[in-house]
């Protein structure tokens, strides 16, 4: 948000440092991201000075050319070549002598030389609009009034100033303080306090206006909710125009471009106020009523920018008798607009309901200047205030005439807030005594009315335009920071409590597991867990939805009730930008809705591996990433956990085409495998990606009472046995490594598969299974013979329970 200090001081008579006005609006919550000099159209006219022609002849070698002479105030005339067609003898004409920068509406910078053109010497340049930066015209150079005063500087005769703009971050919560009225008001405040002296600001005077006492144009308002308040007036005899220089210097300041007297108008009092307006050419007002409403969804309606749009049938329509002319609070229609040949206008000054606003915003994506203030919260009793000052503006700067008496539609005048105030909870809040009189004083610059008070207490009225302060809390937070955050002072002790850690270490273990899935080539993702509702809707797992109430976008409207979705949109994110090979882990929680009406927040660790598990090398071939690359990160990060001895379960998961899933008891602790074909079109991804959803929650309870228990190393050998088996495809390897666990429980230390192998040749429905075992035993060395006795042991096993033969 732009501030300029020039039109502060319209408000509030102050003559401080711009930077230390800077630094009081930074303490004050108005934080001054930059403080930038605006000299004004053309870096403020430097170098141009107003001239009166005494002489036009017709150049000797160009017909399209003019040498003049130009007196400038100096005593001596310059020789200027002019390439003008309506310089003539006599004008009083802009100068820009030798030395001067040109700053021009298009195009770079550049400087006035002495030159000769066609061989005729030139001293300066005779100057149009749009080489002084002032307008758009460059049919002509830009004649003056007959009584301009020679060799005056153009930014005196103009009254152009130099102008200090504050670009001020706001806050969405501030939105008293939208305009310069708002700036003024809170700069008040603080100043009183830091100078030690009153420093008061002041509303822009308004003249009041003989008002008829008839309504040509009616009001009807349908959604008093979407539209607490609608004030208009009739205008007419207006005469479109460009508008006077000082209005235009107000806007380029902070940024907006002029465009009539009509629309300036409305821009200045937006920027003042913070109260948007709208003028609708009146004749284009059919059936002279104007209706607030909603249209039926799917409407077609075409806005200011020529663009055609569907309506929403929440979308709340500023409409005539037979059609709609505006999208409320948002943006313009074509047909009702405000054009050069308008004479009559209704201008309107209307309260909108934030919401109502921000979604109608968000649906179109039209972020215009008026919708982001309604969205923030604009004061409902201002509107009949900033129509006035509307109306003597267009009086003095485009000839309007009142036509009609006010028209207010207000059925249930907005109530300032109250709140019950103690001093006491001020200070304990804040940390520090802040005397009564000075909390008064600061509550009373802020225009919130004390409207009782006790030794210990106040009961305070909060205006409605403080739409950010209902509770004491937040009137504590408004003393604070008038206050100011500098001025509490340090304690001279630091107070502290030690606490002692009941339980698992979470962050410890988070951070141990995260380090480690780093170090395996994984990059950790934060997904936003406000996602679309059409994810869980499309894929069964809608039933236990929490939906947002108040969504600022149709595409955020509801949490997450799996972490799958996010990290597939930045998945499809990175694959689309070429980046095919990923890892990537998160750490988050899931929200879920249950059936007494509470909710839940369980949190997950989910891992993502999609593309080639290796690099590109000379030495070897890529391999691509599959589900055993998967399985074994979740046997890793389980084994980091202490967990084991899980068996295996096949999983029933919507979202997955096939996996495994680990239980405890009935509780699910990961669930792991390839996503869905069909899920991973939705997203427009076109390669395999392995998705694991550990329950965090879980596996963290399961660390609580777990001891580490130290083991001491073996001194004795291991020893190595491998077994070729033959099996029925229909074996699994795990039944194989839980029968070896079983037969040998002491000295069987590791069960590995580390080769696999079908053929034709082995018969039917008949695979070959190469495994290896180790053994170990804590108290003696093994002998062949003692290994030779475990390994016959599981060969007799392997052939009765599974039908193995053992291949040489």
């Amino acid at each position: 948000m732009k501030i300029s200090y020039n039109w502060l001081k319209d408000y509030i008579n102050i003559d401080l440092p711009a930077a230390e006005v800077g630094q009081v609006l930074t303490d004050i919550g108005l934080e001054v991201e930059h403080i930038e000099e605006h000299k004004g159209p053309g870096n403020g006219l430097e170098g141009l000075f107003i001239g009166h022609v005494k002489q036009v002849e017709k150049h000797p070698d160009a017909d399209r050319l003019r040498v003049t002479k130009v007196d400038v105030g100096t005593g001596t005339d310059l020789n200027i070549v002019c390439g003008a067609p309506n310089v003539a003898e006599g004008q009083k004409v802009i100068v820009a002598i030798i030395g001067t920068t040109m700053h021009p509406l298009k195009g770079e910078p550049f400087p006035i030389k002495r030159s000769k053109i066609r061989g005729v010497e030139s001293e300066g340049m005779i100057c149009a609009e749009d080489e002084i930066g002032v307008g758009e015209s460059h049919e002509g150079i830009l004649v003056l009034p007959a009584d301009a005063p020679v060799g005056a500087a153009l930014k005196d005769y103009w009254n152009v100033k130099s102008d200090y703009v504050f670009e001020i971050g706001l806050t969405p919560n501030r939105a008293d303080a939208m305009g310069h009225i708002g700036v003024a008001r809170d700069l008040q405040s603080a100043l009183s306090l830091r100078l030690g002296t009153d420093v008061s600001y002041h509303l822009p005077p308004i003249v009041e206006f003989t008002i008829p006492n008839t309504t040509p144009i009616t009001v009807e308002v349908h959604d008093a909710v979407a539209c607490p308040r609608y004030t208009g007036i009739l205008l007419e005899n207006i005469k479109v125009a460009e508008s006077p220089k000082w209005l235009q210097q107000r806007l380029q300041a902070v940024g907006i471009r002029p465009i009539n007297n009509v629309v300036d108008v409305t821009n200045y009092i937006l920027l003042e106020f913070a109260q948007p307006l709208h003028a609708f050419d009146a004749d284009a007002i059919t059936g002279n009523k104007v209706v607030v409403r909603t249209w039926p969804e799917g409407t077609e309606f075409v806005t200011l920018d020529e663009q055609t749009r569907k309506l929403n049938a929440d979308d709340l329509i500023i409409g005539n008798a037979t059609e709609g002319m505006c999208i409320a609070g948002v943006f313009g229609g074509a047909k009702s607009g405000v054009k050069e040949t308008t004479t009559r206008i209704f201008l309107e000054s209307a309260h909108f309901h934030a919401i109502t606003i921000r979604r109608t915003a968000n649906r179109h994506n039209l972020r215009t200047d008026a919708a982001q203030k309604y969205e923030k919260g604009t004061d409902p009793n201002i509107t009949v205030t900033a129509l006035k000052r509307a109306v003597n503006l267009l009086q003095a700067l485009a000839g309007a005439t009142v036509a009609s008496a006010i028209v207010d539609v207000y059925p249930k005048p907005a109530t300032p807030f109250t709140v019950h105030f103690k001093y006491a909870n001020c200070d304990k809040l804040i940390g520090h005594h802040i005397p009564p009189m000075v909390i008064k004083s600061i509550l009373e610059k802020l225009e919130i009315v004390i409207t009782g008070e006790t030794a210990d207490t106040l009961a305070l009225a909060i205006p409605p335009f403080k739409v950010d302060v209902t509770r004491e809390a937040d009137v504590i937070e408004e003393v604070l920071r008038i206050y100011g955050f500098n001025n509490i002072p340090f304690p001279d002790a630091l107070r502290f409590s030690l606490t002692n850690q009941v339980g698992v270490d979470k962050e410890l273990v988070q951070n141990t597991i995260a380090g480690q899935l780093a170090a395996g080539g994984f990059h950790e993702i934060m997904v936003n867990p406000i996602t679309n509702s059409q994810y869980m809707e499309q894929n069964g797992l809608a039933d236990d939805m929490v939906r947002l109430l108040n969504s600022l976008n149709m595409g955020l409207d509801s949490m997450r009730t799996s972490t799958l979705f996010g990290g597939l949109e930045s998945i499809a994110h990175n694959v689309n930008r070429r980046n095919l090979d990923l890892r990537f882990f998160e750490f988050g929680k899931t929200y879920h809705k249950t059936e007494d009406g509470n909710y839940q927040e369980p949190e997950h660790l989910s891992l993502f591996i999609t593309g080639q598990s290796t690099g590109e090398s000379w030495k070897a071939k890529q391999t691509p990433s599959d589900f055993f690359v998967l399985k074994n990160q979740v046997e890793n990060i389980f084994t980091r956990l202490g967990e084991s001895g899980f068996e295996p379960e096949y999983v029933q998961h919507p979202l997955l085409e096939y996996g495994l899933q680990y239980r405890a008891g009935q509780k699910i602790l990961v669930s792991f495998g390839a996503v869905s074909k069909k899920l991973l079109k939705q997203f427009d991804i076109k390669q395999d990606v392995y998705y694991a959803d550990l329950n965090w929650t879980q596996l963290l309870r399961r660390l609580n009472g777990r001891k580490v228990q130290y083991k001491e190393v073996s001194k004795f050998p291991g020893v190595r046995r491998d077994l070729a088996l033959l099996l029925d495809k229909a074996v699994s390897y795990t039944e194989i490594e839980k029968i070896a666990l079983r037969e040998v429980k002491r000295t069987l230390k590791a069960v590995n598969l580390f080769d696999r192998y079908e053929d034709a040749k082995l018969g039917d429905n008949k695979k070959s299974y190469a495994v290896s075992f180790e053994f170990q035993d804590e108290e003696k060395t093994l002998t062949d013979k003692d290994v030779d006795k475990l390994v016959t042991r599981l060969i007799e096993t392997y052939k009765n329970e599974l039908g193995a033969e053992i291949r040489q």
